[in-house]
């Protein structure tokens, strides 16, 4: 009995240490097994479908900002600038449909002949990473709006879930409403999207958060995999708490055990993650390989 008592406050012990700590991404990098969504979803309690709407009314378009939908289509989408002015929560969106993209270390993926073997900032996997992408010369344009891996959040299917902007396209003519072979499963799981099948309606909702301090910090990610979701669901929601509030909408609360009302995304914070898990089930095995 003391034994198993060590081995359970030794596990305590070892949980409560793991916060943020190191996803080994490789493990997720196969067509049918990538990172759970509840990852990278958002916190229930935001307003998304006053965010979407918004987003469907924005009508600031600069310079070198339309695109067509896809390459056989007359459909354009407009990259909006309304919301890059905020002191918080800045950002583009557009809205499009969704074609699957496998550059980088899954270039051949199903229905994926002339993929790259890189994104622009690394290689990554579409396999495991949520990153969405945006036409190559509206980035050449804005460097300084998007430096690279920003935080993006994609609205599909009634759900909201967070990414990267992670490579960009430079097919003649450049398109939008493009992203990974990973979100686009996760948005659509029915319609057995890959890389020459995807969702051809243009209700997908695309957001970039602008700014170097909307960056997914290089202690998340690496050339191929993010490395920490928590971090990237973390800054997600404060993100686009921030956008919510500067659109004039707030987040919904939720009461707690002891009655105290707090967004979820809060009260989320308190459980265990999946990263943490997975992270301290090497050590929970050593332990008890010791002990017993």
């Amino acid at each position: 009995m003391k034994s198993l008592w060590s081995i359970f406050a030794l596990i305590l012990l070892f949980s409560g240490n793991s916060r943020g700590a190191k996803l080994e991404g490789s493990q997720y990098n196969h067509p049918d097994r990538g990172p759970p969504a509840e990852l990278f979803t958002a916190a229930a309690s935001l307003p998304v479908s006053a965010i979407q709407a918004a987003a469907a009314t924005a009508s600031a378009v600069p310079k070198d900002a339309t695109y067509r939908i896809n390459m056989y289509s007359s459909t354009k989408s407009n990259i909006h600038t309304d919301w890059t002015s905020f002191k918080e929560g800045a950002a583009l969106s557009w809205v499009a449909d969704m074609d699957v993209d496998c550059d980088g270390i899954n270039d051949k993926c199903d229905g994926n002949p002339d993929g790259q073997p890189q994104t622009n900032w690394g290689a990554l996997s579409a396999y495991a990473v949520p990153y969405i992408v945006i036409p190559d010369r509206y980035l050449a344009a804005n460097k300084v709006l998007l430096p690279g891996n920003n935080i993006a959040a994609v609205i599909c299917n009634g759900q909201m879930y967070y990414g990267i902007l992670g490579d960009s396209n430079g097919d003649s003519p450049q398109i939008t409403g493009e992203a990974s072979w990973l979100m686009a499963k996760t948005c659509f799981p029915n319609e057995r999207l890959k890389g020459d099948n995807a969702h051809s309606a243009d209700d997908v909702t695309y957001i970039v958060f602008t700014g170097k301090d909307a960056v997914l910090p290089d202690s998340a990610l690496n050339e191929n995999y993010i490395t920490n979701f928590d971090t990237l669901r973390s800054m997600g929601n404060k993100l686009s708490e921030a956008l919510a509030s500067n659109l004039g909408t707030r987040p919904t609360q939720t009461t707690t055990s002891t009655g105290t009302k707090t967004p979820d995304s809060a009260a989320s914070s308190t459980l265990v993650s999946h990263t943490e898990v997975t992270a301290i089930l090497p050590m929970i095995w050593a332990i008890l390989m010791i002990l017993l």
